[in-house]
């Protein structure tokens, strides 16, 4: 009995002896891991207590690191951080969109990603004189047989002093705004020429009958009938221009309130009685039995049948046109559509007839007068509504109008 005790007290103490030096080994691995040569209660509970302060600190920092990834991701700028030797450290999900790509690679440099010079420039020039850089450049894709255009406003500036070494990148889509300038200048461009026109002819009437020439009473009754058509005309312009600004401005408003399709287009023909007057054109409407119920602003409707229907009667003084207006009532849209057998229009014409003051078919443009306006206005009218206007045409056998309305 007295040996087995023994036995155990020594296998005791063995194990207390190796429990102490694995302990002391444990507890040394410890001190020499916080940087302490010996064991240092109270230092090594400040060291832990540091470490624990560093390790929130940097846990605080890639939540704000993530934080700021997911944000800018998010906005609708391109943004890109490249070191000096321009490889990508940083970029947004927005900058592989507005460059077409499926993704941009980080470590990777600018050019071999972007692959535009452009780009590059803006950047190394921002390294270069450690400045904000801030360019406009225009960059074309090819996609199949098309080529498509977009303007960018690139800006780059290099980190700040306390940040590692590199620059930032912003690139801003602005092709929109660009269309928009450039679609104003035109406006105002061709608004000009064709208000000048009308007004020097004006002008030119009126001297002459200041100036005493004309005696006999049929020249001067001719000339203020020329004046008076031409005040007309400028007149037409302006009220189409102001619709056409109404149609634009976001503020504005739609009168919308039912009424019977078939009688707004017989209202636009009835409009259009003199045109007809000694033609030999045929037109035909084709309507459900009460007239088709449309929900809408009837004054931007009677703008619509009327220049579409003018626009037929001007471009064919040909006899034997037949115009077809059909409406179409489905269940969650409405189908109308104006449709003539005359010359048409060219193909290579189609994609701008709704451009403003757009006119095709040059060669007889003296004996077609208008504004040019009209067609732009009937794209704006349909598009408030919120529907759509397709125009197909086969010259010499049919040219067609297509718009798909909703119902409410």
């Amino acid at each position: 009995m007295s040996l087995t005790l023994a036995i155990l007290l020594a296998l005791l103490g063995a194990w207390a002896i190796w429990r102490e030096k694995t302990w002391r080994a444990r507890v040394s691995k410890v001190t020499s891991a916080a940087g302490l040569r010996d064991f240092q209660p109270d230092a090594l509970a400040t060291r832990f207590a540091s470490l624990q302060d560093s390790n929130q600190s940097l846990l605080k920092e890639e939540y704000l690191r993530r934080l700021f990834e997911a944000l800018l991701s998010e906005i609708r700028q391109g943004v890109a951080i490249v070191d000096n030797h321009m490889r990508i450290k940083f970029v947004n999900r927005t900058l592989a969109h507005l460059f077409q790509k499926n993704d941009i690679q980080r470590g990777r440099t600018l050019l071999e990603e972007i692959q535009d010079h452009q780009i590059i420039d803006v950047v190394q020039s921002a390294l270069k004189d450690q400045r904000r850089i801030v360019r406009e450049v225009e960059f074309t894709t090819l996609s199949g047989s098309s080529i498509t255009s977009r303007h960018y406003l690139i800006e780059a500036s290099p980190l700040p002093a306390k940040a590692e070494s590199g620059a930032w990148l912003m690139v801003h889509d602005i092709t929109e705004q660009t269309m928009a300038e450039q679609i104003r200048k035109d406006f105002v461009a061709n608004a000009s020429h064709e208000l000048r026109t009308p007004l020097t002819l004006i002008n030119g009437y009126v001297e002459t009958l200041q100036s005493g020439v004309l005696k006999d009473a049929t020249s001067i009754k001719r000339c203020y009938e020329v004046m008076e058509k031409h005040g007309k005309r400028i007149l037409r312009i302006i009220e189409d221009m102001l619709t056409i600004s109404r149609l634009e401005n976001a503020n504005s408003t739609l009168n919308v309130e039912p009424f019977k399709a078939r009688a707004c287009v017989q209202d636009a023909i009835d409009h259009l009685s003199s045109m007809l007057q000694g033609r030999d054109t045929r037109i035909h409407l084709d309507f459900p039995a009460d007239g088709g119920t449309m929900h809408g602003d009837r004054f931007y409707w009677d703008q619509v049948f009327t220049n579409l229907i003018e626009n037929a009667l001007k471009e064919n003084s040909n006899p034997g046109l037949v115009i077809t207006i059909t409406g179409k009532w489905y269940s969650d849209h409405i189908l109308l559509s104006i449709s003539d057998n005359g010359i048409g229009i060219a193909a290579h014409d189609l994609p701008f007839v709704f451009k403003r003051f757009y006119r095709g078919h040059k060669h007889h443009s003296p004996q077609i007068k208008g504004t040019g306006l009209g067609l732009s206005i009937v794209r704006r009218a349909v598009e408030a509504h919120g529907g759509t206007i397709d125009l197909t045409s086969t010259p010499g056998v049919e040219t067609t109008f297509t718009m798909r309305v909703p119902l409410q």
